[in-house]
């Protein structure tokens, strides 16, 4: 059997312009969730992650909200509990669809934890945004009472950064491997996973930071074996001079020559820099086959006939 992994851009879940309701997200997966179903009809195992961006963002908004009345959660915690809402919405919608297209696939969400370096160099260095933007007092006081990194962006206002370590093992791995020999559709890893280090007695504890998400869908396709890594997001691939006069959309690759792109600073950090590691990544540790393509052509992307393409 094929195993694919599919890394869901935030457009799976949120639209431009959208205010983030239950309902705007539940229409948005469910028009995903139907492409899912097509490629688990045409055989393909799927363990489908997702972003988690703007609902931990709403959940630490409503933290600070509830500042006083409930007690504050930490950064892993409202991670979790984006998990738990994607992927309620996600199984949802994609045992609708499945039952659409007459299949009976068992669909399996994963609390997932992402294990990473205590000592990597991201935790002196926090560079991830999380949250909305305040005014220079809040991020004051919040950098004097709470040891916060905070940063001033382009006139916006003070946003929060954090460290994005790399993304070393995913511990529920050998679960996630379990479900997919048994037929399920799995859902795991949100965000980048709940970013865990090892303490000096081998426990793990939650961390203050931000796993790179397609880093990490990186890591999970690996560890569990998949054939292909497909990360779909809202332009249909990767290109060279992107938004220049002289762009240049990627079809199929090599290896070496995207690499070589890489190296020459072609794509942006943040965007579309992560996912072209990851897709290097993939191939480099085994991988059959991966590419990045847009949302609304997952099918074709998956078939190997859209989107920036590599083959092993």
């Amino acid at each position: 059997m094929h195993t694919m992994v599919i890394a869901l851009g935030g457009n799976a879940i949120l639209q431009k312009g959208d205010k983030g309701t239950a309902e705007n997200q539940r229409r948005n997966i469910g028009k995903t969730a139907a492409q899912l179903a097509v490629l688990a009809k045409e055989g393909y195992r799927l363990v489908i992650t997702h972003g988690n961006g703007p609902q931990v963002g709403n959940i630490l908004i409503q933290n600070e909200a509830a500042r006083g009345k409930v007690p504050e959660m930490p950064m892993d915690i409202c991670g979790a509990q984006s998990q738990g809402m994607i992927g309620y919405m996600l199984q949802m919608c994609l045992q609708n669809a499945l039952r659409e297209c007459g299949l009976n696939i068992p669909v399996s969400t994963v609390i997932t934890q992402t294990l990473v370096d205590k000592n990597d160099p991201a935790f002196s260095h926090p560079t991830k945004p999380v949250g909305p933007f305040y005014c220079r007092q809040w991020a004051q006081e919040r950098m004097e009472k709470y040891g916060e990194t905070w940063i001033e962006d382009a006139g916006r206002g003070w946003r929060r950064v954090v460290p994005s370590p790399e993304p070393k093992s995913i511990v529920e791995t050998p679960s996630i491997k379990s479900l997919v020999a048994q037929g399920h559709i799995v859902i795991c890893s949100g965000g980048g996973g709940i970013p865990v280090m090892e303490t000096e007695d081998g426990s793990l504890l939650g961390v203050e930071a931000v796993v790179e998400k397609d880093l990490s869908a990186e890591k999970l396709a690996s560890s569990i074996g998949a054939q292909s890594l497909i990360i779909l997001t809202d332009v249909n691939g990767a290109a060279l001079h992107y938004t220049g006069s002289s762009e240049i959309w990627l079809g199929e690759v090599t290896l070496p020559d995207l690499v070589k792109y890489y190296h020459e600073s072609h794509f942006f950090e943040g965007s579309m820099r992560p996912k072209v590691g990851a897709i290097m990544r993939f191939i480099e540790h085994g991988g059959k086959q991966a590419a990045i393509a847009s949302l609304d052509r997952a099918i074709e992307a998956a078939r190997g006939e859209t989107g920036t393409r590599i083959i092993a």
